[in-house]
């Protein structure tokens, strides 16, 4: 897998708030290496290594994009949905942002067949079939739409496993961490001072709570995963 170089600034990451981690008394002993100091009860994480794993994660997304492979973002957190939706439409990736649903990797038939219903239901909303039912049935179907969309709209277009699974909470997210690590997926894995830097593939030292500092290690990847697209285009 080729270096690349991805700008990625310690100025910008201080400013969007990297750097800050969780309480002292909230920690796992595991992160001691990632992180630099302690500050007014805070942990503050080591940048240039958050930097060194930033960079990792784009070089594997880029090539992973370069070669037509399949992504999946997941972020759940209120206050990342939006970021996490705007980010994965961009790079034309699927995501899950609004809840985890229990064995969507590992038991992927069921998935399969939920995400089979869900596009019928959709082209029976466009063609304007269920309007022809009666009310309760065509009310019945259509919160059965809403329902489905919430949970799996986002991944509506995955025909099978994800070959690359970039995760924003490790804690948040922990069941589809574990199911990808069952499964062997790759993972890039987002972990504060309170996480296990073991579990993924590629865990970058970061702050997982301030939005600005989750948008800026998104974007890094968004732009990386976008410009491996691109050479996919060109090459193909």
């Amino acid at each position: 897998m080729t270096k690349r170089y991805w700008n990625i600034t310690l100025e910008e990451m201080m400013e969007a708030g990297v750097h800050f981690g969780h309480g002292t008394r909230k920690w796992n002993p595991r992160m001691a290496p990632y992180i630099s100091a302690k500050r007014k009860g805070i942990h503050i994480t080591n940048l240039t290594r958050t930097a060194r794993f930033l960079s990792e994660a784009c070089d594997l997304v880029f090539d992973a994009a370069s070669r037509g492979k399949q992504l999946l973002i997941v972020g759940t957190k209120n206050k990342a949905a939006d970021s996490v939706e705007r980010a994965a439409i961009k790079a034309r990736c699927h995501y899950v942002s609004k809840k985890w649903l229990g064995g969507m990797l590992t038991n992927w038939y069921t998935t399969e067949t939920r995400l089979h219903k869900l596009r019928d239901l959709r082209t029976e909303q466009k063609t304007g079939r269920l309007n022809c039912l009666p009310k309760r049935d065509a009310a019945m179907f259509k919160r059965q739409l809403s329902h489905l969309e919430t949970y799996l709209g986002g991944i509506k277009y995955m025909t099978g496993l994800p070959d690359i699974v970039i995760i924003l909470d490790q804690q948040e997210e922990y069941t589809a961490l574990r199911e990808c690590i069952t499964l062997g997926i790759p993972t890039i894995c987002l972990i504060d001072t309170n996480c296990d830097p073991d579990l993924a593939d590629i865990s970058i030292p970061a702050n997982d709570d301030a939005i600005a500092s989750i948008r800026l290690i998104l974007n890094k990847l968004v732009f990386a995963i976008c410009e491996g697209r691109s050479s996919y285009r060109r090459n193909s």
